[in-house]
């Protein structure tokens, strides 16, 4: 399930590529943003209420929502929306920054995303070669939404990782809902799957992590110098997900509104189920995070197998329960 963040900065770029388009259908919206036609559904529900100050019949934006729940349509019409097809202006700071985190990006992307990344880092260089003060964010299009709001820090990793300094980040951890603060040993900055990220060595768990971007709420370079680390380039081509010799395959059954697991951590595989619901296999490095996760889901997630785990669930529900009797 993307995060309100992940959402707003989608949802700035969707009103423009679905003006650029007399009507798109909902497959392509969501494989040009990355996400699921859920997600894109979503995101139009959002956009439905959403409009200028007075919210009356004139001032929201338009949906067509009949075209796109029509499974024999399934095609995205939007209207009402012109005020933000207007492109935003960067700033000379912003500009250089992003300048600055694309090349960065360069260098961690695929063979399959350099071409897009070229072309928009010509676009930002020409805009500033003369020192104009702004440029437009129109020159961007074609970089992943998400970009603009993390550009700064990338730019700042990379000079760290370039300079060799420690750096502490203060941290979202999603699978604990808490946030952490910790001191890392920058590696690289990569991007893969949509994302920014940065990979390093992490002092708190003592062992090679990797940070998304968006999910840093506060970053500092440390004048300490990092610690040399021994260890192989990472390689995010082939996705985020490294699986471990140890990792537990599990099989969890998800009612309607738990769907969103499937989109917010990876899964191996699907089915879908008579009722909406969804019945995914993942693998987990460690147990205790699905028992968490499946009573924070509760009741709408059960595990089905492997028994152990699914009886390490009714376990912890128990003894929950008996906290509150006694």
């Amino acid at each position: 399930m993307s995060s309100a963040r992940d959402q707003v900065n989608r949802l700035l770029a969707l009103v423009p590529y679905l003006q650029s388009h007399e009507e798109v259908r909902l497959d392509d919206a969501a494989a040009a943003f990355g996400v699921t036609p859920a997600q894109i559904v979503r995101d139009l529900q959002v956009l439905w209420f959403c409009g200028l100050p007075g919210l009356g019949p004139g001032d929201m934006i338009d949906v067509d929502m009949d075209a796109f729940e029509d499974e024999g349509d399934g095609v995205i019409r939007l209207s009402n929306a012109d005020y933000l097809s207007r492109p935003l202006r960067l700033g000379s700071t912003e500009a250089s920054a992003l300048i600055v985190a694309l090349r960065a990006m360069r260098e961690g992307s695929p063979e399959s995303s350099r071409d897009a990344i070229d072309r928009a880092l010509a676009k930002l260089e020409d805009a500033t070669a003369d020192g104009a003060p702004e440029a437009s964010a129109s020159a961007v299009v074609e970089v992943p939404p998400h970009v603009l709001a993390t550009a700064p820090t990338a730019a700042m990793l990379e000079e760290a990782v370039r300079g060799g300094h420690a750096v502490r980040l203060t941290y979202f951890v999603p699978s604990r809902d808490e946030t952490t603060e910790r001191v890392v040993d920058p590696l690289a900055v990569l991007v893969a799957e949509g994302h920014t990220y940065l990979d390093a060595w992490c002092h708190l768990a003592e062992a090679r992590r990797l940070f998304r971007l968006d999910r840093v709420s506060a970053a500092e370079v440390l004048e300490e110098p990092a610690a040399r680390h021994h260890v192989p380039s990472r390689d995010l081509s082939d996705g985020l997900f490294e699986p471990g010799p140890d990792d537990v395959v599990a099989t969890v059954r998800l009612a309607a509104p738990a769907r969103w697991v499937a989109e917010y951590y990876p899964v191996e595989s699907s089915r879908e189920l008579a009722d909406h619901g969804l019945e995914v296999t993942l693998r987990v490095g460690d147990p205790q995070w699905l028992v968490r996760l499946v009573l924070r889901l509760a009741p709408h997630a059960a595990v089905v197998s492997p028994s152990e785990l699914a009886e390490r669930v009714a376990a912890a529900a128990g003894a929950t329960l008996e906290r509150y009797r006694s």
